[in-house]
């Protein structure tokens, strides 16, 4: 039987649904290879894979791009992993890294600079180790695990969640999962039975990787600031974003 390929994003936030998708006979239908999320848009993007869960600011370059499933990565207010860093407020802030690793994050920063925060810092593409550079008038994005700890090494920290929602009144979508070709009903029904596995375990997830993180809060993680289901108010907040960044965009939800 052909596998179906997929690619999905490595950081600490997606491990609930690793752990769905590797406790059940969905397993024997996939080819699951873990990426940064930059990675996972370029390998949907290239046709190297049919399923990734990817920054939603790619889907405008998926050719047959279709969300096909109930769960996401998602926020509603306070993310606590996707933030601008910064020795200085907002207003003051010259020079702008943007992370390398998501193309969602960036797109959703350079939303907000123009459309709440009303500055014009300016925005570099950043490489390995910018995060050094933070200082003065200079500050970063930064999203995932690369996060945790950072709480206390700043004075400023703009939660890029909170931001969206105190701008729209909307939750936010930073990840989803998306096809690039059709997929039997059969199998999107256990796909989505196993990440639903995954979500009802996150207690048990969490615990398992709390041993590797101090001073942060897997569980309160998981439970407080990642919210994982694709509900009626995320969509219409995917759908408000797309429009923002690609507005010739038309989303198809499976």
């Amino acid at each position: 039987m052909k596998k179906v390929k997929i690619s999905a994003v490595s950081y600490l936030n997606t491990k609930p649904f690793l752990y769905g998708l590797e406790h059940n006979n969905v397993a024997n239908q996939i080819d699951l290879q873990l990426d940064i999320p930059s990675e996972c848009a370029r390998k949907l993007i290239a046709g190297e894979v049919e399923l990734g869960l990817v920054p939603v600011a790619v889907i405008p370059k998926v050719k047959n791009a279709q969300v096909i499933s109930d769960y996401c990565i998602g926020a509603i207010g306070e993310v606590k992993t996707v933030c601008v860093y910064s020795d200085c407020p907002m207003s003051e802030i010259e020079t702008l890294y943007l992370d390398y690793q998501s193309r969602t994050s960036v797109a959703l920063t350079k939303y907000l600079i123009q459309n709440y925060w009303k500055v014009t810092p300016k925005m570099v593409a950043a490489q390995a180790g910018y995060e050094s550079k933070i200082a003065g008038k200079t500050a970063a994005l930064i999203i995932g695990d690369r996060t945790i700890g950072l709480d206390t090494a700043y004075p400023y920290i703009y939660d890029l969640g909170t931001a969206w929602q105190d701008h729209t009144g909307l939750p936010f979508v930073f990840a989803a999962w998306v096809s690039n070709t059709e997929l039997s009903d059969d199998f999107v029904t256990e796909f989505n039975a196993a990440l639903q596995v995954g979500i009802a375990e996150r207690a048990a997830v969490a615990a398992t990787f709390q041993q590797g993180v101090s001073n942060f809060s897997v569980y309160d993680y998981y439970y407080k600031y990642i919210n994982y289901e694709l509900d009626t108010q995320k969509k219409i907040a995917l759908e408000r974003f797309l429009g923002a960044i690609s507005p010739q965009t038309e989303l198809v939800l499976r």
